[in-house]
């Protein structure tokens, strides 16, 4: 099924899509931008400012909500999943992409994916993902620090149908960018353990993208490795690691870095009382040398017992 703002296909996947790292949110995140370059009729790979400057459809807010077939960490190569996006209107300069990956016929084409389905009756066996878009620039030649929220002349989204209020993911985002974690208030039935903190010098070679910023999925592989870190103090093997399933992560992006830069990355579990195999992590990501926030993440997975 294909609609000024829905895409549906079946898709099948690679090894260029799925690891225990950062491949699958890549994957879906040009999965977003093939459908709001579709919904929104702009050239997404290619589009300038007003002034004639490149302007870049950045993530600012990426959720997955896993489910029990289909989850980050649980695909293999060849397996066929019936993916269906649709873009909604989210202001002027932004706009919010809803994906669902459900087992091949599963998930009916022809019926559009409601944000009803999404955040109140998903499919147990489908993984769910929210990309939450904004339009930027660079104000100054050379570097990626206080980019502007600007959109490119030709973007339209005026008869994208609208998100309702209750659903939107405005507040839960800004609290965590003024409090620096999604964690504001004790989970219920959580215990938070002490908080680590670990060095990450930016990687040039994998973290960088093809614009010169630090790329959207580098930031799963970024808090990844510092919870893999924290894993092993634990006594846990890398098996186990690869084995979580991916209940919720939610993604928020706060700032840029340029070349050179050495990030502090602050973890911190939050472990079940009633359900030992359920932990929520809680990290961010920090500039080591402004001490300036540059994203926060939570992810709740269920771990195998071992």
């Amino acid at each position: 099924m294909q609609t000024v703002n829905t895409l549906a296909r079946r898709v099948v996947v690679s090894p260029g899509m799925c690891s225990g790292g950062s491949l699958v949110f890549g994957e879906v995140g040009d999965w977003t931008w093939e459908a709001v370059a579709a919904a929104c009729r702009t050239n997404v790979h290619a589009a300038r400012t007003a002034t004639g400057d490149p302007a870049y459809l950045s993530f600012y807010y990426y959720r997955v909500r896993g489910g029990k077939v289909v989850h980050p960490h649980g695909l293999a190569f060849g397996d066929e999943l019936d993916l269906t996006s649709r873009v909604f209107q989210f202001g002027s300069q932004s706009t919010l992409t809803l994906h669902v990956l459900a087992p091949a016929g599963l998930h009916r084409a022809d019926v559009p994916l409601e944000p009803e389905e999404f955040y109140e009756n998903p499919h147990p066996d489908c993984m769910y993902v929210e990309n939450w878009n904004r339009w930027i620039a660079r104000t100054r030649p050379g570097t990626n620090a206080d980019l502007a929220t600007t959109a490119p002349p030709d973007f339209e989204f005026a008869d994208l149908p609208r998100i309702p209020n209750r659903f939107s993911p405005r507040g839960i985002v800004g609290r965590a960018r003024e409090a620096g974690t999604f964690c504001t208030d004790a989970p219920p039935g959580f215990v938070a353990g002490p908080t680590t903190s670990y060095t990450y010098p930016l990687d040039t070679v994998r973290d960088v993208n093809g614009a010169g910023l630090v790329y959207f999925a580098s930031y799963f592989a970024i808090f990844d490795t510092a919870l893999l870190r924290l894993w092993r103090e634990l006594g846990r093997d890398d098996a186990r690691f690869l084995e979580r399933r991916v209940v919720d992560q939610k993604m928020g992006y706060f700032g840029n870095a340029d070349l050179g830069a050495v990030f502090t990355v602050n973890v911190r579990r939050w472990t079940s009382e009633t359900r030992p195999e359920v932990e929520i992590a809680d990290l961010s990501l920090h500039d080591s040398t402004t001490g300036k926030l540059l994203a926060a993440t939570s992810i709740e997975a269920e771990v195998a017992a071992g």
